[in-house]
């Protein structure tokens, strides 16, 4: 009788990519762990305090403070955005690190699910040391700012798995220039990391009301001034879709292209 072949279960291959791409990471954690403590002191002292002198407050908060829960969140935009389009490509098309892990008993849902919850884990990594940075000034000092970086979280996936669905029509690394400089840049400026939403004109209003970074940035600033409303079911609710209905088009489309 031949021996049967056991196969992994889902948990254990979802967490297999996840910890390939942790030991990756943590090889080099000095280089790599160390830039998510200073970007944010030099971005809190260049525009943060520089700017606060001009400007007191912001939506009824010091002006540092509204800055700093922006930055909680546009931090772990970016970092899962660079993981997932940038890092994704790399490893699909230069380093070929996939074909392998396709050969193994992985389907190709398993490894970009794995691929959306290391993202995930990263926005929550530089959620959480912003966090610590401008705790550690006394900018935000209230317990329930530590549950910010969940929102982090939530925040990685999301662009995790909106990055997936760039890289699934990208030709080029180049043309991630596009997606960074078009579309991840304004949204920093018109999603209310630096000046409230309510600010802006109201067509604009209305535009950054569908964009995907306002909502865990109400969230984020809710938590840490103990603004909660029912208006905040509808952040929760566009999180959540958003992660299924993009999530699911990108594993579709990439899908073609590991298997390929």
């Amino acid at each position: 009788m031949r021996n049967k072949v056991s196969v992994p279960s889902f948990i254990a291959r979802i967490s297999g990519v996840w910890n390939r791409h942790f030991r990756v990471y943590t090889r080099n954690i000095i280089s790599n762990g160390f830039p998510p403590f200073l970007d944010p002191l030099v971005f809190l002292a260049g525009v943060g305090l520089g700017l606060g002198i001009f400007v007191k407050e912001m939506d009824g908060v010091p002006y540092i403070q509204f800055l700093a829960t922006g930055l909680l969140i546009s931090t772990a935009m970016m970092t899962s955005a660079f993981e997932c389009s940038f890092g994704t490509f790399i490893r699909l098309e230069f380093d070929k690190v996939y074909d392998g892990m396709i050969a193994a008993p992985m389907s190709a849902e398993d490894l970009l699910l794995g691929e959306i919850l290391w993202a995930g884990t990263k926005g929550f990594f530089f959620s959480l040391a912003v966090l610590f940075v401008v705790a550690c000034f006394g900018i935000l000092r209230s317990p329930q700012s530590l549950l910010v970086p969940l929102i982090g979280f939530l925040t990685g996936i999301m662009f995790s798995a909106l990055s997936l669905l760039v890289t699934s029509f990208v030709k080029t690394i180049d043309h991630f220039n596009f997606y960074f400089t078009g579309f991840l840049s304004p949204l920093f400026f018109f999603c209310g990391v630096v000046f409230p939403v309510s600010t802006l004109p109201k067509p604009l209003q209305f535009l950054a009301e569908i964009m995907p970074l306002t909502h865990p940035l109400r969230l984020s600033r809710a938590i840490c001034f103990d603004r909660f409303n029912i208006s905040l079911l509808w952040d929760i609710s566009y999180i959540f879709i958003f992660i299924m209905v993009v999530g699911f088009f990108a594993i579709r489309r990439l899908k073609k292209k590991l298997i390929d």
